[in-house]
């Protein structure tokens, strides 16, 4: 019972979904922790990656390598180009508000069953993996890393860490440049950037189509890994999940978005795991909790977990208070 415990709280904490929620958790903190735009539509950023590789492999009968290119830049930059010309030069609600309703429209677009062609509708789109894992190094059956993952999954497991780590290296150089310090001062006050000659508009842009693109990358990263790109893999919960990586390492921080997606996923596996293994074994009796409530019962730990940070360390696990600030003029 605590082997079955261990085992699913140390997956959780660097299996898959660290992996690609740490990404759009690096893309996110771009957005908002370094630049102050606030985008709750991470995951059509996501989509648009996942969906990228997808379509030109199995709709257009393109390479994966071809797909790779076209979900990682060509459709998450045309999506932020769309998302922030009309509305990177107003307020920050106003981008907000879009984004969320265009990660919302994508998804049910992507569902019409009108377009089952080109997005495979509620089904989604599969087989577009094999180039990936016909280069692992792993065998399929086997298992890695103390049983921990199967060949394909170590196989996830090794690329997504070391793409991680370069998103890491990338941020930390382009935010500790000329062009990163633009974006904190645009962050604390915009008027005061303009003021001295800088493009706030072109520095925002920028900053939108680079954590998109992070975003993008995570996205592909989750289709390889479930080897399809369904549409409701991509719901308002996955930007919500983001967020709460963001939250719980810290906003404007280089190591806090992975270390709270590691967190966040770390708690959900350990307490879906024990609850379900408390319940089979009649520790946790029925007229306290039902397997069928369990799925519930973890987000609430989550939550309460927020408010107990909100309370004493708002600015998150590695952050400062300074960074939380927000100039939404």
């Amino acid at each position: 019972m605590l082997a079955g415990i261990l085992t699913d709280t140390i997956r959780g904490l660097i299996g898959d979904q660290a992996i690609y929620f740490a990404l759009a958790a690096i893309g996110l903190n771009i957005h908002f922790g370094y630049t102050g735009l606030l985008n709750f539509g991470q995951a059509v950023f996501m989509a648009a990656g996942a969906y990228g590789l997808s379509m030109t492999v199995v709709t257009f009968g393109g390479s994966f390598w071809v797909g790779l290119f076209v979900g990682a830049f060509v459709f998450p930059v045309i999506l932020a180009l769309v998302l922030g010309i009309p509305t990177l030069r107003l307020r920050a609600d106003y981008l907000a508000m879009v984004t969320i309703a265009t990660a919302e429209i994508f998804r049910l677009i992507a569902r019409t069953p009108g377009l089952d062609k080109w997005t495979g509708s509620s089904d989604g789109l599969s087989g577009f993996a094999r180039d990936f894992y016909d280069l692992s190094p792993f065998e399929p059956r086997q298992r890695y890393l103390f049983n921990l993952f199967q060949g394909n999954q170590m196989w996830v497991f090794v690329v997504g860490w070391i793409t991680v780590g370069l998103m890491l290296l990338l941020t930390y150089l382009l935010i500790n440049s000329p062009w990163g310090r633009v974006l904190k001062a645009i962050r604390e006050d915009e008027d005061a950037a303009r003021s001295l000659g800088k493009n706030a508009f072109t520095y925002k842009m920028q900053a939108l189509i680079l954590g998109g693109v992070i975003g993008a990358i995570g996205g592909m990263i989750r289709a390889i890994g479930t080897q399809s790109a369904q549409p409701d893999n991509f719901i308002t919960d996955v930007t919500f999940f983001a967020w709460v990586a963001v939250i719980l390492g810290g906003a404007g921080t280089i190591f806090g978005p992975v270390i709270g997606s590691m967190m966040l996923w770390c708690v959900l596996a350990f307490a879906d795991t024990a609850m379900r293994q408390g319940v089979s074994s009649g520790a946790l009796p029925d007229w306290l909790l039902t397997g069928t409530q369990v799925g519930q019962v973890r987000f609430m730990l989550v939550g309460s977990l927020l408010i107990f940070l909100a309370w004493r360390r708002p600015q998150g696990i590695f952050g400062n208070k300074e960074e939380m600030a927000l100039d939404d003029r």
